[in-house]
């Protein structure tokens, strides 16, 4: 399995692989209330077969090149994950998330993480335009895509059911040439 450096801190890009469920199931738990703040993952992984089967549906959308799941890991510690639910090599559009746990959220973890994957969604799979979906109440995920380089191209109001509520959800990009005009400033 690769790990790819996120810096000097002991930070790394890991796959997240079925066989990882327990430790996977053990992360969402320590960080369930305040990842499940925005994220609907605290309610989709909520005991061992869920995070498998979670896990599972992610090993087979990269098997079809159709989405990435990828672990933040400090020290070797799962602590956190950036993904693309959806990536789309014919259309050239893919969409980033991310989630962490609040013991090592504000250290730029998810900003170093996505700069990794996004880049090599648009200098190695020709990806044009990648998305980040996010609530408007998630200030601090807003300020991740604001570090990357993204545009906020607009709001959808209320289109978001989430427990109960609707919230609105907030539409930022980054373009293949604004991304690279970024990257040689």
């Amino acid at each position: 399995m690769f790990a790819i450096s996120l810096g000097d801190d002991g930070a790394e890009l890991t796959p997240l692989l079925p066989w990882q469920a327990e430790e996977f199931l053990a992360h969402i738990d320590r960080g369930r209330e305040f990842i499940g703040a925005h994220v609907g993952l605290p309610d989709v992984v909520t005991d061992l077969a869920t995070a498998r089967a979670h896990l599972v549906r992610y090993a087979e959308k990269t098997a079809q090149d159709a989405g990435y799941l990828y672990g933040i890991r400090v020290d070797g510690l799962l602590v956190g994950g950036v993904m693309f639910r959806i990536f789309d090599t014919e259309n050239e559009l893919a969409e980033a998330g991310c989630w962490v746990e609040p013991g090592y959220a504000g250290r730029g973890l998810v900003t170093r993480a996505c700069r990794v994957i996004i880049d090599w969604a648009i200098e190695r799979r020709g990806i044009h335009r990648v998305e980040w979906h996010v609530s408007s109440a998630n200030t601090p995920s807003i300020a991740v895509a604001r570090r990357l380089g993204m545009s906020r191209d607009g709001v959808l109001r209320q289109s978001y059911p989430y427990r109960g509520k609707r919230a609105d959800m907030e539409v930022w990009s980054v373009l293949a040439p604004e991304w690279r005009a970024a990257k040689s400033a």
